[in-house]
């Protein structure tokens, strides 16, 4: 992995900043792509360099092409190419169906969704033979929990890009995978949910606990790395949840 490049898009905090600093530690020089928060951001490039790894931060909004292009550009520019891209952005907006509303439905799926398919579109043109595309979905597709049918709509759409896209890389030596992670305790997760239903998500699976970020990106760093005979996949890395 030491001479490999990884774009980790929503790297400035939760799964993707321990997505960005795990494949730090395994060697690739990481671009920290973020939407907003600087701080943020700045913390996770100086948390991968205090470790002995490289990594730039570039704020990016996803679903915007242009902002996309310059990314990809930066990496190779500033590293000489890309061969890890993995979407950790999302949005998340928990209602029932009902009470919807149009304009959270409407932020999730630019970021959830056209935000998935723009850099899958740029990291389709620019990722390297040896490559990996790896995008993020849920383990909600599966468990169907209320109040979570728009967000869980826009992952499933996500689960049906990632086989399309490996086979339409076939002869390039390039896997498309989609990780659906369990609960796991990071900031979008945990926001406005009480202690008791936290307790019942993390007695859901046999681990009787939920998830990390660190046991997500152990996830992404197989499949960024060796795990080549892994290809057009959904991952659900729940712990077991059913």
């Amino acid at each position: 992995m030491s001479t490999r490049v990884a774009i980790v898009t929503g790297g400035s905090r939760g799964i993707g900043r321990a997505v960005a600093q795990r494949l730090a530690a395994d060697g690739c020089r990481v671009v920290v792509a973020y939407a907003s928060n600087d701080a943020e951001a700045s913390a996770t490039v100086e948390s991968i360099a205090a470790a002995g790894g490289e990594a730039i931060a570039v704020r990016t909004d996803v679903a915007d092409e242009g902002a996309v292009d310059e990314l990809f550009a930066t990496a190779s520019d500033r590293f000489g190419g890309v061969d890890v891209v993995v979407n950790a952005a999302g949005v998340m907006k928990l209602s029932p169906i009902a009470d919807l509303d149009l304009d959270d439905f409407d932020r999730m799926v630019r970021t959830n969704l056209r935000g998935t398919v723009v850099v899958s579109r740029a990291a389709a043109r620019h990722v390297r033979a040896g490559g990996a595309i790896l995008n993020f979905s849920t383990s909600i597709t599966r468990t169907s929990l209320a109040a979570y049918g728009a967000y869980a709509a826009t992952k499933a759409a996500v689960e049906a890009l990632g086989l399309i896209l490996a086979r339409e890389l076939a002869g390039r030596d390039i896997t498309v995978n989609t990780i659906a992670p369990g609960p796991t305790a990071t900031e979008l997760f945990l926001t406005g949910k009480d202690n008791a239903l936290i307790e019942r998500l993390a007695a859901a699976n046999p681990m009787n606990r939920l998830g990390k970020p660190e046991d997500i990106a152990e996830v992404v760093s197989a499949l960024a790395g060796d795990a080549r005979w892994i290809n057009g996949q959904v991952i659900f890395a729940n712990g077991g949840m059913a």
